[in-house]
């Protein structure tokens, strides 16, 4: 173990044991510097996109998982309340949940990582996955009813931001560039997809698809996850010369 072990705990989840040690003036493993800057974009399509035009997997382990997480949980519906049948159902969907989260940890790792050895400067959008993943507000129709609000278009974007797992994401890549001694930078994520990396213009028109960038303005054609990643770049390394200016 690295560092002095404060507390020792021991949790249970399913059929395994874990024993999570908390451990202070743990040494910091510098890596060397590369000279490399970068600017990432999240999305679902990608876990990732680099200003340099790399794509990190989103692998998607919810969605791979849920034809047996249905099928787990029909039979759990199915089960008697207080049974043993019951309680084994129960501890079958947990086990399937448990490995997702499992899954989904284990990829973040690898992507925060391939971040930390490749970049001395890595910038990100301060993103509150909460607030974009919350349900839509009702809209009353002032009859008694209400309009349509378009939850049910949102439910499939929530879950696939919540697959996706931007939180956990984002929480590692913090820790390992600290321990790395890599700079993290989160910037105001507010227009960097609609806005022309190349010429400046803003407009909702630029964003013709998903995954396509083409400005109204200037013409300029390019991924638009790249091209909202190269925002990014612009606005984190323009945070970082004025605070070294103050």
């Amino acid at each position: 173990m690295l560092g002095t072990v404060k507390t020792i705990s021991v949790k249970r989840e399913g059929a395994r044991w874990f024993v999570v040690l908390s451990c202070d003036e743990v040494p910091a493993q510098t890596l060397p510097a590369t000279g490399a800057v970068a600017g990432i974009d999240l999305g679902v399509a990608s876990l990732a996109t680099t200003s340099d035009g790399d794509h990190l997997d989103n692998q998607r382990h919810l969605a791979t998982c849920a034809g047996r997480l249905a099928a787990a949980q029909r039979e759990l519906a199915g089960k008697k309340r207080g049974s043993k049948r019951r309680r084994k159902a129960v501890a079958r969907v947990a086990t399937l949940h448990a490995k997702v989260r499992r899954q989904r940890l284990d990829s973040a790792h690898k992507a925060a990582l391939a971040l930390v050895r490749g970049y001395d400067v890595i910038v990100h959008e301060a993103l509150n996955v909460a607030g974009m993943t919350r349900r839509a507000a009702p809209k009353p129709d002032g009859e008694g009813g209400y309009l349509a609000n378009g939850q049910s278009a949102k439910s499939g974007l929530n879950k696939s931001i919540l697959d996706a797992g931007w939180s956990a994401f984002l929480t590692i890549l913090s820790h390992k560039a600290e321990s790395a001694g890599r700079e993290l930078i989160a910037v105001n994520p507010a227009n960097t997809s609609r806005t022309c990396s190349r010429c400046g213009h803003c407009a909702k028109e630029n964003r013709v698809t998903q995954a396509v960038f083409r400005c109204t303005g200037c013409g300029f054609s390019a991924h638009a996850d790249v091209n909202a990643a190269i925002n990014i770049l612009r606005a984190g390394l323009a945070l970082r010369e004025a605070a070294q200016a103050a």
